[in-house]
């Protein structure tokens, strides 16, 4: 074997891509990302069951009340899902004007943006109802609160100030 020929395999063998994307390029997830979640989810289930049970206070003579166990099949936490609601929740305060254009300095408001931002984590909260564990559901429901409190507070705004220019419109000659 000459020198080059050894080379040439000692530098292909050192030289390896690794596709780490989770999906393939029809859009389904790759079978090791799929057992990679079962993993981590039976990990989850596991520490779970480990964790110490609360020990009720003795009653004084009455029934025990005891909160119930969780549920055995609490989904496991999803990063990627709390990424997504926290991209589009970022979105959706940056067109309520949590950002300011770093072209102009001023806040970006696009209440129509916003409500479809909003619109689209109310479907996400209507369709994962039942199969969200609860660190993941309140992050939604909190999210999606502050977002339509704070689209109330700019819109009423948006309309207040709209009143002033019309006003100062009609009482110029």
């Amino acid at each position: 074997m000459s020198d080059d020929t050894h080379n040439e395999q000692k530098h292909e063998e050192a030289f390896r891509v690794i596709d780490r994307r989770p999906f393939t390029s029809e859009g389904e997830l790759r079978p090791e990302v799929v057992e990679q979640e079962q993993r981590e989810a039976k990990l989850e289930a596991q520490r779970e069951a480990k964790k110490p049970q609360p020990i009720a206070p003795p009653s004084s003579g009455g029934p025990e009340l005891v909160p119930p166990p969780p549920p055995a099949d609490v989904p496991a936490r999803s990063p990627a899902f709390e990424n997504l609601v926290r991209m589009l929740g970022s979105n959706a305060a940056m067109v309520l004007g949590g950002y300011n254009d770093p072209r102009t300095g001023q806040p970006m408001i696009d209440p129509e943006a916003a409500r479809e931002l909003i619109d689209m984590l109310d479907v996400l909260h209507e369709k994962t109802a039942g199969n969200l564990n609860p660190e993941d559901e309140n992050l939604l429901v909190d999210l999606l609160g502050k977002l339509k409190m704070t689209y109330l507070e700019v819109n009423q705004a948006l309309a207040k100030q709209a009143q002033q220019i019309a006003a100062k419109a009609k009482a110029r000659p």
